[in-house]
């Protein structure tokens, strides 16, 4: 049996499991599993690996994703010029190799959203902020990260006003901020100032209406969730697991 799964902290609320298990029924493949494997350090995964010798791909989540990075072995360009990685690839040897899919999920937001603006304000300054923000480079946008720590390139919540809100009509969250046991949580944004020219995106797809997107939806704007980026970078994942395991043989 092929495993694969998700590690990180918490995983519980995701639903890849469910997403490969109906991907691969529609192509017709039962020699694989996808499992969660919560993580409370990456000092974790050596012995992980050890207990799964079957594992061939992994996807890396919160908090984890800038560190899985340095944690392996080689790594793919895109992903050393991200800085952070959500896919991995073990050899037969337990070799890890780093891939990083965020920012092809996160193209499939951008799909949905023509024309697209001059400016996004990124909310967070982690792995998944980082694929955020090479993605809307490589379309164009210009970008302003903000964190709750300050930074040579970001700001912090507290400079936040209504010029930076006007400026930026696209506003991504890219925190944990509304699920899991943040739910009902956002990032401290001047949201009345919002108006129906902007467009909210929460890469959180759990629950659908995140507190982020609800004050959004509020105030008349657009709002998207996480889901077609979940779906985006798992397909990408897959393709990344099936070269690298040669051809994964079908059985009906």
């Amino acid at each position: 049996m092929r495993q694969f799964g998700l590690i990180g902290y918490p995983v519980a609320q995701s639903l890849s499991p469910e997403y490969f298990a109906r991907k691969w029924e529609s192509e017709g493949i039962r020699d694989c599993v996808y499992r969660l494997f919560p993580l409370h350090s990456l000092r974790e995964l050596p012995e992980l690996l050890l207990e799964n010798q079957g594992l061939i791909g992994l996807n890396v989540t919160s908090p984890f994703k800038q560190e899985a990075l340095s944690l392996a072995d080689e790594a793919d360009e895109t992903a050393m010029r991200i800085g952070s990685a959500n896919v991995l690839s073990i050899d037969n040897r337990q070799r890890i190799t780093a891939f990083n899919t965020d920012h092809i999920g996160f193209d499939r937001i951008l799909e949905q959203i023509r024309p697209l603006p001059e400016a996004a304000l990124i909310c967070g300054s982690g792995g998944a902020a980082k694929a955020v923000r090479y993605s809307l480079e490589r379309h164009g946008v210009r970008t302003t990260v903000v964190s709750r720590h300050s930074g040579a390139d970001r700001i912090r919540y507290n400079a936040i006003d209504i010029n930076i809100m006007q400026q930026h009509t696209l506003i991504v969250n890219a925190t944990p901020l509304g699920m899991g046991s943040l739910i009902g949580e956002c990032p401290p944004l001047p949201y009345h100032t919002l108006t129906p020219n902007h467009i909210l995106a929460d890469l959180n797809y759990r629950p659908a209406e995140t507190m982020f997107l609800k004050k959004g939806k509020e105030m008349g704007c657009r709002c998207l969730n996480g889901l077609v980026m979940l779906h985006g970078q798992a397909d990408a994942a897959w393709e990344i697991w099936k070269k690298a395991t040669k051809t994964f043989e079908i059985h009906i």
